[in-house]
């Protein structure tokens, strides 16, 4: 079931246009013309094998890597570059921060800072990037660590929790900074089996709440439950996207219906991209 219907109210403004994007480490081309766009409310689930770019877009969504050609703009801004003169200049690190506080990502792995409890990773960025005060900040990390069922966890330490716990300490950092869009890349992969679960059931509250996100992930099920868009990736490209049950469902391009097999076959699959 999609819970697209409930979130259609608002959805005409684009956040995230992806025009043209080419990404290469070296000779490798690793994205090879991406077109893309999100609009404000939705959730597009990014689906493909590893080594097919994911992880790659994400990060430049997120200006973590220098695309080579091509354009992002979130709300109508380019994020890697800014134009002077008709020349295109990488944009200076102080630009690209607040970029990427616009722009929240939870990775595959947790990195939570192991000195910090909790509830002080979670504040960090409100009181460095947002500039809130010690108590805003201290009564906003608290209570998204609630919202994320861990209000008895908030003075533990990272070393403390289980992964699925840091994990969650780490969409309530991510959701906390109020960012335009939310990057989720993988955010299963280093969990044991039994953990998949606890976390997923999180990432379903902000997506009600009518987040904007973009979620790289192999949960077929999740993809189907949560998203507007599900976007086949492979080889650098988008292969094909629409509506998650048109793609997951009754899938027409024979690409995506070998991976598809592939997954409910059950065979080992590697989550972490190479590039």
């Amino acid at each position: 079931m999609s819970l697209s219907s409930d979130r259609d109210c608002g959805k005409s403004e684009i956040v995230v246009s992806i025009r043209g994007l080419h990404k290469a480490f070296g000779q490798t081309e690793v994205l090879k013309g991406v077109d893309l766009e999100v609009r404000r409310g939705e959730v597009v689930s990014i689906i493909g094998p590893s080594g097919s770019g994911k992880t790659t877009l994400l990060r430049c969504i997120n200006a973590l890597e220098t695309y080579d050609a091509g354009s992002i703009k979130l709300d109508g801004v380019e994020v890697g570059f800014n134009d002077k003169r008709g020349t295109r200049h990488r944009r200076r690190e102080r630009e690209l921060s607040a970029i990427r506080a616009e722009t929240g990502m939870v990775f595959q792995m947790f990195y939570l800072f192991p000195h910090l409890t909790a509830v002080e990773n979670v504040m960090l960025g409100l009181r460095k990037v947002r500039g809130r005060s010690k108590s805003d900040a201290y009564a906003l990390a608290q209570g998204w660590l609630s919202r994320v069922g861990l209000a008895d966890k908030v003075n533990n330490y990272p070393a403390q929790l289980s992964g699925g716990q840091q994990q969650r300490v780490g969409i309530a950092r991510a959701v906390a900074m109020g960012p335009k869009v939310l990057l989720l890349d993988e955010i299963t992969s280093a969990l044991d089996p039994e953990l998949v679960g606890e976390v997923l059931s999180v990432v379903r509250q902000p997506a009600d709440d009518g987040m904007t996100m973009i979620v790289v992930t192999h949960e077929m099920a999740f993809a189907r439950e949560v998203s507007d868009v599900v976007v086949f990736m492979d080889g650098g490209r988008v292969v094909v996207q629409g509506k998650s049950d048109e793609i997951l469902e009754k899938p027409r391009h024979e690409r995506l219906k070998a991976f598809l097999s592939r997954l409910d076959a059950g065979r080992p699959r590697q989550h972490t991209e190479q590039m």
